[in-house]
């Protein structure tokens, strides 16, 4: 029961550590990534409040180093996932009447210990299962994941604070329920705070779920769950399944119970869910929620005015930082050919500065792709590339899977601009360029729109207002984050909410309010303070 109108501590985004050398982040980083590398980690599930370990188990291995073993983790049976609903849906009644500051202190606890204690440990941890460079990790598993944590709480409490008009004789309130059963989140691999965020911004407004992490992410995720329980979260409110994506998705989508799915993956896998979800639908208690972001084909145009070195800036971190491996980065580009030999020089320029291996080595820019199958599928494109007659490879190209996945930052200039790297998202550090002719402007634009089904992030570069407002309403629909001078990547909680339409996704925005409100139901009451006992209206009388 409510004792009072409480107000949250005001958000603020977590500051980005520099990572210098001689520093001490540096140092605890280093300290706590060499401990992780040289442990055995085992990654039980998280049922009930218990590690539950079936033996059946898959071994952990750092892309850029794939021979060394760092882990295991134990994957689950049809029987864990039934066990897991079961449990979620008993903890709900508790969970979702624990009053709201009560959830938003656990939430808030662990930003703090993500600030503190568990910092270089989760960096670190990213450094490993995802081959992030100590930058990359820093913004994701620590600055990113904080601010999530800390907005989320102030957001909830900006949606209870909307509330209906009332009048002196009846008094309208809203509720804002959590949704009835239980919602299940699939996180990607690439970010360590979306895998973080998915469950908890659901269970930060009173809902219960059934979480399962990326095969790929499984070192960091432990440490997700690790600050997650020492913050307090109760026993059956985040569940975690290891397994078989198949079998675990058909036992939660055949739940009459099911509330809401919370996705972040590919395309073809979100249409197959929301396919499967329709054929279930007779099935379920509730319309379910269905939020997703998926994939991206991110595009950077350069009018004739943009100067060329922020243009090659732009291409050179939006296509190459984390390999390309963001759902936002840039992997096509339009460069007039007024500025491209100076845009082209530099991009060279930086690729052959970059450093590649792996992330333990600070000074490297550039480390290994998330697995073999990524890897073969670029290299493919790649190859391709090499013997295409209307693509040529301007810098890059190398691949080499011996040790860890690497592939060499690559871009790719083409005659076609509708040739295949020009619309079929790679998730790598492959970055295809075509060349437009300056009188061309506006028909580029539309080329742009038309080119792909995606539309998550775009960037224009221009020192011409009139063409940064053509390209802005050109390019209305083409991308649900849209940058102006500046590389399509790198939205901040509570600064730019992040999502995309078309086939990127669902757009409810990461990172906002907007996401939060599908989590909730809301109950509208009108309470009248004075009843009629007459059911005569004045328009009757003689």
């Amino acid at each position: 029961m409510g004792k009072g109108f409480f107000q949250v501590p005001i958000a603020v985004n977590e500051e980005v550590k520099s990572y210098a050398p001689g520093s001490p982040e540096r140092a605890a980083v280093a300290a706590a990534y060499k401990e992780l590398f040289n442990a055995h980690t085992e990654v039980p599930m998280y049922i009930n409040g218990k590690e539950v370990r079936t033996g059946n188990t898959r071994t952990m291995s750092p892309p850029h180093d794939h021979k060394h073993i760092v882990g295991e983790y134990h994957l689950a049976e049809k029987s864990h996932v039934d066990e897991a609903i079961a449990g979620a849906l008993a903890a709900r009644t508790e969970w979702a009447e624990l009053p709201w500051e009560q959830r938003a202190g656990i939430f808030l606890k662990a930003a703090e210990l993500i600030a503190g204690p568990y910092r270089a440990k989760i960096n670190a941890a990213t450094m490993i299962a995802q081959s992030k460079t100590v930058h990359q990790a820093e913004i994701d598993a620590a600055c990113e994941l904080i601010d999530f944590l800390r907005f989320n709480v102030q957001f909830m409490t900006d949606i209870y604070n909307e509330q209906p008009e009332s009048t002196s004789g009846a008094w309208n309130r809203l509720e804002y329920r959590p949704l009835e059963g239980f919602i299940y989140a699939i996180t990607p691999f690439n970010f360590t705070a979306i895998a973080a965020n998915l469950p908890a911004s659901c269970a930060l407004m009173g809902n219960v779920v059934v979480w399962k992490p990326s095969d790929s992410q499984m070192l960091s995720a432990k440490i997700i769950l690790d600050i997650f329980r020492e913050a307090g979260v109760p026993d059956g409110v985040i569940q975690v399944i290891h397994g078989d994506p198949v079998m675990i998705t058909d036992t939660c989508l055949a739940s009459p119970d099911f509330s809401g799915l919370h996705f972040t993956g590919s395309t073809h896998v979100f249409k197959d869910l929301w396919k499967k979800i329709g054929e279930n639908i007779h099935n379920y208690k509730t319309y379910p929620r269905i939020v997703g972001e998926t994939g991206g084909k991110d595009f950077i145009i350069a009018h004739p005015s943009a100067p060329a070195q922020q243009v090659a800036t732009a291409i050179s971190r939006g296509a190459f930082e984390f390999q390309g491996q963001k759902c936002s980065a840039a992997s096509r580009a339009y460069v007039p050919v007024s500025i491209w030999e100076d845009v082209k020089a530099s991009v060279i320029k930086d690729v052959n500065s970059f450093k590649m291996g792996s992330p333990e080595d600070m000074s490297n820019f550039i480390t290994a792709v998330i697995h073999e199958g990524s890897f073969d599928k670029l290299a493919k494109f790649i190859d391709q590339a090499k013997e295409d007659s209307n693509a040529e490879i301007i810098v890059g190209g190398g691949h080499d899977k011996s040790k860890g996945y690497f592939i060499e930052p690559t871009v790719i200039v083409t005659s076609d601009p509708k040739y295949t790297t020009m619309c079929t998202e790679l998730f790598g550090p492959v970055m295809t360029v075509f060349v437009y002719e300056d009188q061309d402007w506006s028909k580029t634009l539309k080329l742009v729109d038309e080119t792909s089904e995606y539309a998550l992030t775009g960037a224009v570069l221009s020192t011409d207002r009139y063409a940064v407002q053509e390209a802005t309403k050109a390019l209305q629909n083409a991308a649900g984050n849209f940058y102006i001078n500046d590389k399509p990547t790198g939205a901040v909680v509570g600064q730019q909410p992040f999502g995309g339409a078309r086939a990127s996704g669902t757009n409810d925005k990461a990172g906002s309010a907007l996401n939060l409100l599908r989590w909730v139901s809301p109950r509208m009451i009108k309470e009248t303070f004075v009843t009629p006992t007459d059911y005569r209206y004045p328009f009757l009388g003689e």
